[in-house]
């Protein structure tokens, strides 16, 4: 398709409703001249004359007439296309790609209700992240900023936000012994297999989420695998295996198969709003501060 000659075009709709070079040119703020050679250029790239002129007078030839009546109402129809989208971009809100591992808490929900009331202009849209993968999305721009489980030490990305902190707990089935506990101490993760957690997550997200030795130093025994928190959970519910969660995760995910137990000893979860630091901007600072008020003042 050939490029349109839209200056072109433009000059000979304005000459025809005036049929005087000098007033075109000055509805178009340009020199008569330039008028001139905008006509000819349309008439060569046509191949045939559009305008007739002489010395008293300029009128449009024949073939210029019917296809000004062709012209005339395409192109009104081009022009209010692009006044309808220019529109629309003005009132369209522009999306702010957000991932998350696992569940949308309530907090986190309310958070994002709150920022697109604020902000009506932005839209959240949410993808949800491989258990395993957390920053693959966001390194390659295909999200603008990820609700992962920390740590996070990847030198091209900022946490904007550490929150939720919370303690951990083991999923079991209700028929593992460890579901008669009320609580089980970290070391005690060497007399159950695990099910790590599996993806592309870096080693030191992966030491401290889905642990191989207990904090003493002793081998955790592994089983199976899950990339998304709902396939271990099934995988523990019909099995002898065990799954670390954090307490949020775990009160989300209550099933009546399945036992959550608190566990002494490891380090609190927590996670981070994390993003490309070099595509920082003041809306995912704003959608920051809105996740920090809602887990400061919830209600």
């Amino acid at each position: 398709m050939s490029e349109l000659p839209m200056r072109e075009i433009e000059c000979f709709l304005v000459l025809a409703e005036e049929l005087h070079f000098g007033r075109t040119g000055e509805r178009l703020f340009i020199s008569q001249s330039r008028v001139s050679q905008l006509i000819s250029a349309l008439e060569r790239r046509i191949g045939t004359s559009l305008v007739a002129r002489t010395s008293r007078r300029v009128h449009l030839t024949e073939f210029g007439a019917e296809f000004l009546a062709s012209l005339a109402p395409a192109h009104r129809a081009l022009a209010a296309v692009i006044d309808d989208a220019r529109t629309k971009a003005r009132n369209i809100p522009t999306p702010l790609r957000v991932g998350f591992q696992g569940a949308i808490y309530d907090s986190i929900a309310t958070a994002v209700s709150r920022f697109e009331i604020q902000h009506p202009q932005i839209c959240v849209t949410i993808k949800e992240l491989p258990l395993g993968d957390p920053f693959s999305d966001v390194l390659a721009g295909r999200i603008d900023a990820a609700v992962a489980l920390l740590p996070v030490d990847e030198p091209e990305l900022t946490t904007g936000l550490v929150f939720s902190r919370q303690p951990q707990t083991l999923a079991v089935s209700v028929h593992h012994p460890f579901s008669e506990l009320d609580v089980i101490d970290a070391e005690h993760l060497a007399q159950i297999c695990l099910v790590p957690i599996t993806g592309p997550a870096p080693d030191y997200w992966q030491r401290v989420n889905s642990p191989s030795t207990t904090p003493g130093g002793a081998t955790i025994p592994t089983q199976g695998g899950a990339s998304t928190v709902q396939e271990g959970l099934s995988q523990v519910a019909f099995s002898q295996v065990g799954l670390i969660l954090c307490a949020a995760t775990a009160a989300y995910s209550q099933r009546s198969d399945i036992t959550f137990v608190p566990i002494n000893g490891l380090p609190e979860s927590a996670l981070g709003l994390v993003w490309r630091t070099d595509l920082e901007s003041p809306r995912l600072r704003a959608f920051a501060k809105a996740i920090e008020e809602a887990h400061t003042c919830p209600t």
